[in-house]
């Protein structure tokens, strides 16, 4: 196989003609989201840009304090998108923090223990990204979920309240509900990998010019590792948070 697919300038502005595709079909449809595609697209190019030659930079400072304080960034930054959906829930971006945290160390250790990755920018930086994106999307489902579930099913929380039943048991299918419900697009995604979908990193390591075999091998690695994450951040956040719906006198609010 070559050594990496090199696209060109004129292959970029020939392939932008698939989004002037997109906003034929926007109006003529007349969805009026010809400018919100357009300010996405811009916005994507301009960010990718910075992005691409600022990895470039960082790639090459070989530094592991400086690689930890981005993973840090790069975990608040998740934190505070993912606390923005759970409307309501008090200190929301500082258990989706915490969570996030717990998760991406604790599947990073078991990587950097393993061998199969190295505590080194070039690797830490994407595989960081990764698990740190998807817990962040997992716990915004969470949150969401458990607002959700926490003003549907008042009546059934407070009635096991007033029999007795302490907060914890009174919201414990609450609590496994929102879990699951952060958790499901990993599994469902993972379902159909190879089947369905060849996943990014895949598909961009064989155009890197990667044996599809030892492509394979590092997409299982994702795999494993995103459901690790998942699974730890959900569950953190969600035994954290669900407190934040009764007072002190353990009365739902």
């Amino acid at each position: 196989m070559n050594n990496g697919a090199d696209i060109n300038i004129s292959s970029m502005l020939i392939s932008s003609l698939l989004v002037f595709i997109s906003l034929f079909f926007v109006y003529f449809q007349k969805l009026k989201l010809e400018k919100e595609i357009i300010i996405s697209v811009i916005r994507a190019i301009i960010q990718l840009i910075i992005v691409g030659y600022l990895l470039n930079y960082i790639f090459g400072f070989k530094n592991p304090v400086f690689t930890t304080l981005l993973l840090i960034f790069m975990t608040f930054n998740a934190s505070y998108n993912a606390a923005k959906r759970g409307k309501g829930i008090k200190n929301g971006a500082l258990i989706a923090f915490i969570s996030i945290t717990v998760g991406t160390i604790s599947t990073l250790v078991i990587l950097l223990l393993s061998g199969a990755i190295k505590y080194e920018a070039y690797q830490i930086i994407p595989i960081g990204g990764m698990i740190i994106s998807n817990a962040m999307i997992a716990l915004g489902l969470s949150f969401k979920q458990m607002s959700s579930s926490f003003k549907n099913k008042r009546e059934e929380v407070e009635t096991k309240l007033s029999l007795g039943a302490d907060i914890l048991p009174s919201s414990i299918e609450i609590i496994r509900d929102s879990v699951k419900t952060g958790m499901l697009p990993t599994i469902d995604s993972t379902k159909t990998l190879g089947i369905v979908s060849l996943p990014g990193m895949m598909t961009g390591l064989i155009l890197a010019g990667t044996s599809p075999v030892n492509a394979i091998k590092y997409q299982i690695l994702v795999a494993f590792m995103l459901f690790s994450t998942t699974a730890i951040s959900s569950f953190i956040a969600c035994f954290m948070c669900y407190k934040n719906f009764f007072n002190k006198r353990k009365q739902l609010i």
